[in-house]
C-alpha cells in the first residue's frame, strides 16, 4: 500500500521534529510532502537540512489549510496512492499508527475517512475538543465498548472529527474530492465531512491507533475569538452543505419579512438582529459558496 503523508506547514518551528518525526519513524513507511504556507520562521531551512526525505513545496503565500493539503492530495492522487495521511504541524503519531488505519481501510469499506485517538500533547490524556466528539450520540456504541473491552478491531461510526490527523482512501478521493475554496481556515473538514455523507461514505473512528495533539496550552484563536468571523464561518458552512438546499433568495426574502414584521410591531431588538443577520449574509458572499456546493454533489475529484 502506498501512503502519502500531507504536511502544511505555516511557522511551525516549535513542533517540527515531533511531526515530521514521527512519520520517519513510521513502522509502515510513507512518503512525506510538506507544503509551506510562507513560514518565515526558518521552518524551510529546517526541513531542509534536517528532514531531507521530505517533499518541500513552496506555496509562498497562506492558501490556508484546505488549499494546500489539496495540493498534495493531487499529487498523491496523480502518483496512484492507495491513501493519503493528512497530518497537523502541531501533532504527531505513534509509530504503528498509519499502519493500523491502513490495516482497516479494507477495500469495499464504507469508511472514507479513519481517524486516530487524539491525545494530547503530553500524552496523558485525549485531546479535550476531540473528547467532546466520542458521545452516545456522536459516536455511537463507542463508550460502551470501551468499558467492555470489546472497542479492538472494530472501526466506529462518528458524525465529526477534526483533520488533525486523517487517513483518507483513494476512492474517498475520486468520489469526494478535496477541501472546498470555500473555506479558508476552519470549516473546511466540517464541509469535508458533509460532502463525504452526501455521497454515502463514512467517517470511522479507530481505537488502538494514536495521535498527539498539542493545543491545550493556547489562549487564543483570532478564528473563533472574533465573533463576526465566527459568525460568517457557521452561516458559509450551512449554505456549503450539500445535504441542505438553502436558497440565498428565499433567505434573505424570510428575514426581510422578519425585518418587516418587527417594525410593525415596534420590537426593536428584533428589527436589529433581522438587519445583522441581512448583514451577515452580505459579508459571507454566499455566491460563490452556492456554486461550490453545486459542484460537490457531483461524483469526482473535485477541486482537485
Amino acid at each position: 500500500m502506498n501512503v502519502t503523508a500531507i504536511v502544511v506547514t505555516y511557522n511551525g518551528m516549535q513542533w517540527l521534529h515531533r511531526c515530521l518525526g514521527s512519520l520517519r519513524a513510521s513502522e509502515l513507511p510513507v512518503r512525506t510532502i510538506v507544503v509551506d504556507n510562507g513560514s518565515t520562521d526558518g521552518t524551510l531551512a529546517h526541513i531542509e537540512e534536517h528532514f531531507p526525505e521530505v517533499e518541500l513545496i513552496r506555496a509562498g503565500r497562506n492558501l490556508g489549510f484546505g488549499q494546500a493539503n489539496n495540493v498534495g492530495m493531487r499529487i498523491a492522487l496523480d502518483r496512484g496512492d492507495d491513501h493519503v495521511f493528512l497530518l497537523n504541524q502541531d501533532a504527531w503519531v505513534q509509530p504503528g499508527t498509519i499502519g493500523r488505519l491502513v490495516d482497516l481501510a479494507v477495500p469495499g469499506s464504507p469508511f472514507g475517512v479513519l481517524s486516530p485517538m487524539h491525545l494530547n500533547g503530553a500524552g496523558n490524556a485525549l485531546d479535550w475538543e476531540f473528547s467532546l466528539y466520542l458521545t452516545p450520540t456522536r459516536c455511537p456504541g463507542l463508550l460502551s465498548e470501551l468499558v467492555l473491552g470489546r472497542a479492538r478491531d472494530r472501526v466506529f461510526e462518528a458524525e465529526f472529527i477534526n483533520a488533525a490527523a486523517w487517513l483518507i482512501t483513494r476512492n474517498c478521493l475520486l468520489t469526494v474530492g478535496g477541501f472546498s475554496p470555500s473555506f479558508f481556515h476552519y470549516a473546511e473538514d466540517d464541509n469535508y465531512l458533509h460532502r463525504l455523507f452526501f455521497h454515502g461514505l463514512k467517517l470511522g473512528l479507530v481505537t488502538d491507533a494514536f495521535a498527539h495533539h498539542d493545543r491545550e496550552g493556547r489562549t487564543s484563536n483570532p478564528y473563533f475569538d472574533d465573533t463576526r468571523v465566527f459568525r460568517v464561518r457557521q452561516l458559509r458552512k450551512r449554505f456549503a452543505d450539500p445535504n441542505e438546499d438553502l436558497d440565498i433568495g428565499g433567505e434573505r426574502k424570510r428575514l426581510r419579512g422578519r425585518l418587516a414584521q418587527a417594525m410593525v410591531r415596534l420590537n426593536k431588538r428584533q428589527a436589529l438582529i433581522a438587519r445583522d443577520h441581512l448583514k451577515l449574509m452580505d459579508e459571507a458572499d454566499l455566491g460563490p459558496v452556492v456554486l461550490d456546493r453545486e459542484l460537490s454533489r457531483i461524483k469526482g475529484p473535485t477541486f482537485l
